[in-house]
This record gives C-alpha cells, sequence and structure tokens, in this order.
C-alpha cells in the first residue's frame, strides 16, 4: 500500500506542476478572490459544476474568463434573463429553404467553460434544458444528440432568492452543482489595486499555461489520488449525520433539518477532497481536505426547516455543527 501512495505521490507531484504556474497567471489578472480561483480550479480538476452567490462587481465573470484563457478553451458567457428560451440556450433546428432541408445550428452551451449568468432570472424550462448538458455532457436537440467537448464546467451565478424577478432553482438542478460558493467583497488593501488596475492605461493579459488535454490528464490523476477507508467512513459519517443528526449526538439539529445531504454529497466530498489535495501537491487525502470543501460541497445539499429559518439558522451553521462533532479519525 505504501508503495502504490509513492507511486501516486510522485504522479501528482509530476502532473501538478502547472497548478502554481496557473494560480500565477491568474493572481496577475484577478486581484483577491483566492477562495474563488482555488475552486475554480478544484471544480475543472474534478469535473464539477459551480454555483456561486454573490453581489455584482465582484469579478465572478472575469475570473472564469481569465481561466478559460489561461487553459485555451472555448468560453461563453449567457446572460440568464426571464425571456430566455431554451432554443437560445442549447441551440435549434433551422430550416433551410435552398436546399428544402433543416440544418443544426449549436448554441453557446457548445463551449468548455460556461458562465450562466444570474440562473435563477431565467424560468425552470430554461434550467431544465440546462440539466441534461450538466449532468449528461450531452445536448440533444430534435431527434440528434451531441456530446459536449472536454472539458466542460458550468458556473453559474445566482442573486439572492428574495430579489424581484428570481425563480428558485429546481432541487435536482441545485443537486448538481460540485460546489455552492459565497463570496464577499475584497479588503480595503486589495480594493486599492483593483481601482488602480481598472484606472490606468496599462492592459493586464494572461498567457496560455496549459492545454485542455492537460486538464484531462490531471483529471485522471485526481481520481487516481489515494483516499484511506477511514476517511471514507468519515465522509459517509458526515453526510449521515445531516440526516439522522440524533445518531451522531446532534439531536438538537433534528428540529431544524428537514432533508439532509443527498448521496451526491458523499460522491462530491470525496472527488473535491481529492482535487484540493492535487492542488496541494499530495498524492492522498486527509480529513483536513474533507473539512476545507466541507461547507462548500453541503450548503446547498441540506434544506432546512421553517423553525430553523425562525431560529435565524443557516446551512453553514449545520455544516460547521456537524464537522466540530462528527468524530474525525
Amino acid at each position: 500500500m505504501d508503495t502504490d501512495i509513492q507511486r501516486i505521490q510522485s504522479v501528482v507531484e509530476k502532473e501538478a506542476s502547472f497548478v502554481e504556474r496557473l494560480t500565477s497567471e491568474l493572481s496577475g489578472v484577478i486581484v483577491g478572490q483566492k477562495y474563488l480561483l482555488d475552486r475554480l480550479l478544484m471544480g475543472i480538476l474534478a469535473n464539477g459544476h459551480i454555483l456561486i452567490e454573490g453581489v455584482p462587481g465582484l469579478a465572478k465573470t472575469l475570473s472564469v474568463r481569465t481561466l478559460a484563457d489561461a487553459v485555451q478553451v472555448r468560453f461563453q458567457r449567457i446572460q440568464f434573463t426571464p425571456d430566455l428560451l431554451p432554443a437560445d440556450l442549447i441551440g435549434t433546428q433551422v430550416y433551410n429553404p435552398q436546399k428544402a432541408e433543416f440544418f443544426v445550428k449549436k448554441g453557446p452551451v457548445f463551449a468548455n467553460i460556461i458562465l450562466a449568468d444570474e440562473i435563477n432570472r431565467a424560468p425552470a424550462k430554461v434550467q431544465s434544458a440546462l440539466l441534461e448538458a450538466m449532468q449528461e455532457r450531452q445536448v440533444t436537440i430534435g431527434e440528434e444528440t451531441y456530446t459536449l467537448d472536454e472539458p466542460f464546467l458550468v458556473m453559474a451565478t445566482q442573486n439572492p432568492i428574495e430579489q424581484e424577478g428570481t425563480y428558485p432553482l429546481p432541487e435536482a438542478q441545485v443537486d448538481r452543482f460540485m460546489l455552492k460558493l459565497i463570496i464577499g467583497y475584497p479588503d480595503p488593501s486589495e480594493e486599492r489595486v483593483i481601482m488602480d488596475r481598472n484606472t490606468s492605461n496599462e492592459p493586464v493579459s494572461v498567457s496560455k499555461v496549459i492545454s485542455p488535454d492537460d486538464i484531462v490528464r490531471a483529471r485522471r490523476v485526481v481520481r487516481d489520488i489515494y483516499v484511506d477507508d477511514k476517511v471514507k467512513e468519515y465522509i459517509v459519517n458526515v453526510v449521515f449525520a445531516t440526516r439522522e443528526p440524533g445518531k451522531y449526538g446532534l439531536a438538537d439539529l433534528t428540529d431544524l433539518i428537514a432533508f439532509g445531504a443527498s448521496p451526491r454529497a458523499t460522491i462530491y466530498l470525496n472527488l473535491a477532497a481529492k482535487a484540493h489535495a492535487f492542488l496541494k501537491g499530495r498524492g492522498y487525502v486527509t480529513p483536513e481536505d474533507i473539512k476545507a470543501i466541507g461547507a462548500d460541497v453541503l450548503r446547498h445539499r441540506i434544506l432546512l426547516t421553517y423553525e430553523a429559518e425562525a431560529e435565524e439558522v443557516s446551512a453553514d451553521d449545520i455544516v460547521r455543527k456537524v464537522f466540530d462533532t462528527v468524530e474525525v479519525p
């Protein structure tokens, strides 16, 4: 077993050599937002989609566009609006009168990295159209099914649900996002740099660091990262503590949780922890990796009761208490 871990470690050290260069290149354009950049890399390495909630102006679009430029992949930003149609997203069949036949005009979803901006401003039909692409990595137009190119990553931003003109995302779709990120404002020193950089005449550009093939190869290495059986049990215990809190010494949470995390939480905790270990240059997962990404994987998979809302208890509060209580191997 030690020999296998050493082998994986050597492969990770070799394949993860681009991480520092890529992070440096992204940081040269994006000021602050290290948390967001790290999670973007984790998403693309673990093949998982990302949902971001935050106020406007926090460099969400710039971060995704910069990542796409550095990885040499195609990027598409789609502005979701109440009048958006599924065909505007995936494409449609168009009639050619000269040839008396239909041809397929592909939509913007046929790219490598998609920014679905303000996803909860679009109605359910459009959100459902995105669902097949996210889950199956394919799109059906008419009677034909088209496979999307790899890597494929959807990063969606959403407004707080209480804002006017928004549609709550279906729970099935929310569950398909590997991570949900809550991002905030930069600190004063970072904001000063942002101001200076955006009010000067010096353009900031990003260089190509890696190729899509490098990402696909790195994904295979991430899948091979070693997870000990005790760590796997820890993942399962954390997820089950959200479903049956009383069995894990969390009886006070029983009336606060309507539904616990789904089985996808178990899968994504494993994969995201592997990606986190890869970014740290390790060929094995530790409980600290699980804790580091736990809130991002779980916060949108725990449905709270009205009692929790009345007591102003958030999903993050629940996750924090679960990790504080469940025994660490």
